[in-house]
């Protein structure tokens, strides 16, 4: 077993994860605001919007005015989604960096949410790998479903792992295992990166562990044993489960941050800060903050 690391990079999904499925829209100063108290706590990798259609997804239609508004930090990345060349294109223009592509480890999953095999889905991310390389543009995977689907149940590792060295061979550099709706538990994970590993470089593989079942942070820590460094969370664990009624879904920046301080591993991330932001954003969008850490240590200082 490897020792743990020294340094964890936290990728915050927050503004785009986060916010991508509430019903009332958010107003792009909110979003903005967001993205710079973020920066300000320390956050150095914080996904900011997705250049998809307004259709599918309506409250990412300000996705320009959002990456074109952003007051950058130096030292800070602000990746955005791009499942497609006209979503690249336009990304480009809005002056990206960083572009995300997304796929699924289940066929059933790939056809009701992108509506294609994963081979097609891989196929249509080829002319945005292509357009990256060539813009110098840094480019990430995801994958959804690494632990279980909502209609095919159970997802072979080996599944996972061909998907995995498949957007690796496409030029992401990191390629980031999604555990959607968050079923999966630390054997489980355990078993799923160690399909992907003997494919993909470790240093090479992040985890976005979802928090439905409550796992997500065990699921962190046994990552962090095979040597996975990076892991993507939401503020206040913004973002729900569309899959799962009622269900929490990203795991809580707050919460992960708290884990890794009290194991001594390094984030840079000011965690004060960041349960003023996650208390912030909550009372701005009307929702009750789902970080246990963040309302723990909100209330001890109200006392």
């Amino acid at each position: 077993m490897a020792a743990l690391p020294k340094k964890v990079r936290i990728v915050e999904v927050g503004p785009r994860d986060g916010l991508q499925n509430e019903k009332a829209e958010v107003p792009t100063k909110v979003k903005l605001e967001l993205i710079g108290r973020l920066a300000d706590a320390g956050l150095r990798a914080i996904e900011a919007t997705a250049f998809v259609s307004p259709k599918w997804i309506p409250q990412m239609a300000d996705h320009t005015e959002v990456l074109e508004g952003i007051k950058r930090k130096p030292g800070v990345s602000y990746p955005v989604l791009t499942p497609n060349l006209k979503g690249f294109q336009a990304a480009l223009a809005a002056g990206a960096a960083e572009v995300a592509i997304f796929g699924a480890a289940s066929e059933a999953f790939s056809k009701k949410n992108i509506n294609c095999s994963i081979a097609e889905s891989l196929e249509r991310f080829r002319p945005v790998a292509e357009a990256a390389r060539a813009a110098k543009v840094k480019l990430r995977g995801y994958i959804s479903c690494v632990l279980g689907c909502p209609y095919e149940g159970d997802v072979p590792a080996q599944k996972v792992a061909e998907v995995a060295q498949a957007l690796y061979d496409l030029g992401c550099y990191e390629v980031s295992l999604g555990d959607t709706i968050g079923t999966g538990t630390p054997g489980r994970t355990k078993g799923m990166i160690e399909a992907c590993a003997r494919r993909v470089p470790i240093e090479h593989l992040a985890g976005h562990y979802h928090d439905t079942y409550g796992q997500a942070l065990a699921n962190i820590y046994a990552s962090m044993e095979l040597g996975v460094a990076t892991f993507d969370s939401s503020v206040a664990g913004l973002g729900g489960c569309p899959y799962a009624k009622g269900a929490s879904g990203n795991v809580a920046t707050e919460d992960v941050v708290y884990m890794l301080d009290g194991l001594g591993i390094e984030t840079g991330v000011d965690l004060g800060k960041l349960v003023d932001t996650g208390q912030w954003i909550c009372g701005v969008i009307g929702k009750e903050p789902q970080s246990k850490a963040g309302k723990a240590l909100a209330a001890k200082r109200s006392h």
